[in-house]
């Protein structure tokens, strides 16, 4: 029998691909909401609530994508503190990963005192490139420097100005593949990293258990942020940057399940599901089952 959690839970789509070469992931969050999500939560006895289903603003001026995806991570910030601030946790849907700017700004927002934040990034990539860095100039490259207080200043300021984020509060999970000028800018930050041999030579929950202790520790909440290329593409091929040699679905909803009874928890976001890449929807039902098993207490 389920223990429930988690009750009540509020749902905010980011409906974006704004960020990423291959947009095509900004279809995600409303397929995900028109699959019945909510419906299927209600089913496990968990009441959710779409707070919010926001895309970018189609103003004709705003055509540099950085002011846009600035636009929308500020909207998002904004809806993720009222979920805070009213003490219940939220799921983000994200499009391109850029939406974490938005989620974890907003979350910082809102913690009293604007203590710190903790979190858990789980990713094939880092993430950690400034547009002096990238290559491609694609800011779902860029959100967890952005977070960290580095890059461009319409990124760095959604919410409030500087860093959301502190390095000694930040473990990423999964990575295997990145730039040297990511891996050189976490090396110099210290941000701890468990790359994708070390999760395989010490097990997946061992790891996001020492992740969670490092986290957790001096800080008023934490979150859980998910790009979808950390899984296999073998279990979650509907992804828009894949990468093999991933996480296996099922260690992660094992791993994760645990978190979800830890005291401070405020939400989780699961970003970059690209529908065109998952024409039998295997990795819709995969998202589907990592909030319903999360958020309901996974059969415990």
């Amino acid at each position: 029998m389920s223990i429930m959690l988690h009750p009540h839970l509020r749902l905010l789509g980011a409906a974006s691909g704004l960020g990423a070469r291959d947009r095509r992931c900004d279809l995600g969050p409303e397929l995900l909401r028109d699959l019945g999500l909510g419906r299927t939560l209600r089913a496990v006895g968990c009441t959710p609530v779409w707070q919010a289903m926001l895309s970018p603003q189609k103003n004709p001026l705003m055509v540099d994508p950085y002011d846009a995806i600035a636009d929308l991570c500020q909207r998002l910030a904004v809806e993720i503190m009222v979920a805070v601030e009213a003490d219940t946790p939220f799921a983000v849907l994200g499009g391109d990963h850029s939406c974490a700017i938005g989620t974890w700004s907003g979350a910082a927002a809102a913690l009293p005192n604007r203590r710190p934040l903790g979190l858990i990034w789980i990713d094939a990539h880092m993430d950690s490139h400034t547009p002096e860095t990238s290559a491609s100039d694609a800011v779902h490259g860029m959100p967890l420097a952005s977070l960290l207080g580095y890059g461009d200043a319409r990124l760095t300021k959604v919410q409030f100005s500087g860093p959301k984020l502190f390095s000694e509060h930040v473990c990423l999970i999964g990575v295997r593949s990145y730039e040297s000028a990511e891996a050189e800018f976490l090396r110099q930050h210290k941000v701890r990293v468990y790359f994708m041999d070390e999760v395989r030579r010490r097990g997946l929950a061992t790891v996001m258990n020492e992740a969670y202790e490092l986290i957790s520790r001096g800080t008023a909440g934490f979150g859980i942020s998910i790009d979808l290329d950390a899984l296999d593409p073998l279990d979650a091929p509907g992804v828009g940057s894949p990468e093999p040699g991933g996480i296996a679905a099922l260690d992660l909803l094992h791993a994760l399940a645990p978190l979800s009874a830890k005291p401070g928890l405020l939400g989780i976001e699961i970003a970059e599901f690209n529908p065109a890449r998952d024409p039998d929807g295997k990795t819709a039902r995969v998202i589907t089952r990592l909030i319903e098993e999360f958020f309901t207490g996974g059969g415990r």
